[in-house]
């Protein structure tokens, strides 16, 4: 199919212009677009922003690491259309103590049923606005208990042992479990912050600090932060624990436990020259800093871009710089994901597909083009995988989201790996020189904005393509982003970028002969989890032995080679890999390792599942709702989703 018209945003009259709000510096915010097209209606939302929706955030809360909650108030700048006389806001399971107008007067709501993972809307009265279209809502409130979004640490799950840590992730839809507002991606909105925690704890959020932190008796401490640029609301996130920080050059810098920081500081030297590089590829660095924090294991993700303050797993160091790819695609979302913005989950590869693009990019910038290759031959690898796993037709495997999945149940390969080998595709046909103009035209016109497939593709048409019909045929750019599997234009990974690597895949394949251990101890870390990722499925007790052996598997200090050593050991029911699986489980709290390594136990039926239990038992008090949810599935946990 193909849009003979660029049918772009539509906005709604009432939210074009700018309004001036009492915020950080008092200054106007210019109030980012709200799109009606079809593609931009987000079924995970209970918002009706074309009725009334947030501008700004304003929180002043309290960090209560007893009762595992933050509680306060939330005071919402609302715009609302004439006649409008409510707001609809989303929660999940927040316990709402009042809510007043800006002036104090009590004002009606109900709470209305909940919908698992959705939550439940907060219906607001509006009140008498004395004809004006701009208000304010305060809502005192506190999270309920075991808010999907927040994790709250004991001491003993920290690095240092002595302080306990707490930390929020926000994407998908989780942020309206500790704040009250409208949580959707296309809902862009600024914000501030005072939050207040125990001494000697520190608060760090994804905006930039206010000052300095002030006493405020009871030994507490109250820190601000202010962010001025109009974002989705899954981007707020704070963190406090026993941290320290680093610079790490002009503008960046490094987050973590006293005892994590020397080791972050290392592996994190290159931070300048990855903002560079992105500036020189796709224009202005924009958010002001690029900080980062180093978090406790049980985090879920490899790392969330929240802006100004990159949240990321102990995971990735493995002290020579080799998982860096993961610190270039999360600054790489500074462009992608944070600067411009899908507008309804179903767009995902809009936010990962281009970052993992922009990624690689960015690495090929500062690491050279042969890493750059290797680490695209392995993308290319993992989606051609996930096609032959779901299926060539399988709707889940299109870029574009089918309309009904939940933004938790989407195949990633066909968002971030999909995303990159379609851009390396219209890269390679219409020139590097030629596509980069685009790009950095389409994140200059649509800063500080959502977005849909529906428009990139619009915008590549008239900007890019600009009437070539033989250039149109051979994009071929809706079959990409509507179409399931694999395009036959897809670009394909230079033969060269593993070849040593492949001959020994099938010199191993043929006679059983591993790669010598100075051989192995020479190649890059993709290059060796190439080697583990095209092993054979089926390998038994004398393989895995003499492959542990030479290659000194086990004792990597690189967590993707181990996770894919143990997954090989585990599926293959290799015992003394057990002890070494059970003490790396219980120390990450990774999703990307954790779930394929209780699969691998599970899958074996009476070997593994009784393992697989025993250690569970053990460790999922340590991992994060999202992890908790996906191994419960697997195993079938008793009071699963808990």
């Amino acid at each position: 199919m193909r849009f003979s018209a660029p049918v772009l945003a539509f906005t709604v009259p009432f939210l074009m212009g700018g309004c001036t709000t009492a915020g950080p510096a008092d200054t106007a915010r210019s109030i980012a677009p709200i799109l009606t097209t079809e593609q931009a209606r987000d079924e995970f939302t209970y918002a009706q922003p074309t009725e009334a929706r947030v501008t700004h955030v304003a929180l002043d809360l309290d960090l209560d690491f007893e009762a595992r909650r933050v509680q306060g108030t939330a005071t919402l700048d609302v715009t609302a259309a004439p006649g409008a006389d409510e707001i609809v806001l989303d929660s999940n399971g927040l316990l709402i103590g009042g809510i007043t107008d800006g002036r104090g007067n009590a004002l009606g709501y109900t709470i209305g049923e909940s919908v698992p993972d959705k939550g439940e809307p907060i219906i607001v009265e509006l009140g008498d606005s004395g004809g004006a279209s701009s208000r304010k809502i305060v809502i005192s409130y506190a999270s309920g208990p075991d808010a999907p979004a927040l994790q709250w640490l004991d001491p003993e799950q920290t690095a240092g042992g002595e302080y306990p840590f707490v930390f929020s992730q926000g994407q998908a839809i989780l942020n309206r479990s500790w704040i009250p507002t409208q949580d959707s991606p296309g809902i862009r909105q600024t914000w501030e912050a005072r939050i207040t925690a125990p001494r000697p704890l520190t608060v760090v959020m994804s905006g930039i600090r206010q000052g300095q932190p002030t006493d405020v008796g009871g030994g507490r401490r109250a820190f601000e932060f202010a962010m001025d640029n109009n974002i989705p609301p899954y981007l707020i996130a704070v963190a406090a624990g026993n941290l320290e920080f680093a610079d790490l050059g002009p503008r960046s810098g490094v987050w973590a436990e006293p005892e994590v920081l020397p080791a972050a500081r290392q592996e994190l030297g290159d931070t300048e020259q990855l903002i560079e590089a992105g500036e020189s590829l796709f224009g202005d660095y924009r958010w002001g800093r690029y900080d980062m924090i180093v978090l406790p294991p049980s985090f879920p993700y490899g790392g969330m871009e929240n802006p100004t303050l990159t949240f990321l797993t102990p995971t990735f160091i493995a002290g020579d710089r080799s998982n860096n790819g993961l610190i270039a695609h999360e600054l790489a979302h500074s462009w992608s994901g944070n600067l411009t913005t899908y507008a309804t989950w179903r767009d995902g590869w809009l936010n990962e597909g281009v970052t993992s693009y922009i990624e690689s990019r960015i690495t090929e910038e500062v690491y050279g083009k042969p890493r750059a290759e290797q680490e695209y031959a392995l993308s290319y690898a993992a989606l051609a995988n996930a096609v032959e796993e779901n299926g060539a037709d399988n709707p889940n495997t299109a870029m574009r989201s089918p309309a009904a999945i939940s933004p938790f149940d989407t195949v990633g390969e066909a968002i971030y790996d999909k995303g990159t080998v379609f851009l390396r595709t219209v890269e390679n046909i219409v020139g590097r020189e030629r596509f980069d103009a685009w790009l950095t035209q389409w994140f200059d016109a649509h800063a500080f904005q959502p977005v849909t497939s529906e428009m990139f593709l619009a915008d590549m048409r008239a900007n890019l393509i600009d009437g070539d019909s033989d250039l149109e045929d051979r994009l071929m750019l809706d079959e990409w982003v509507y179409g399931t599997g694999i395009p036959s234009n897809a670009w394909q990974p230079e033969a060269t970028a593993f070849a040593a690597v492949d001959d020994a895949v099938a010199a191993y394949a043929r006679a059983g002969t591993l790669p010598a251990t100075r051989t192995w101890e020479g190649w890059t870390a993709a290059e060796q989890r190439r080697f583990l990722e095209e092993l054979p499925e089926d390998l038994d007790d004398t393989d895995l032995a003499a492959m542990d052996r030479q290659l000194g598997l086990s004792r990597s200090g690189n967590n993707e080679v181990l996770f894919l050593w143990l997954q090989a050991a585990l599926r293959n029911e290799y015992d003394p890999a057990v002890p070494q699986a059970e003490a790396f489980l219980a120390r990450v709290g990774r999703n990307k390792f954790v779930e394929p390594l209780f699969r691998a136990l599970w899958a074996t039926g009476d070997w593994g599942r009784p393992v697989a239990t025993r250690i569970y038992a053990r460790t999922r008090g340590g991992y994060h709702s999202f992890t908790r949810g996906r191994v419960d599935a697997v195993l079938g946990y008793e009071g699963a989703g808990g």
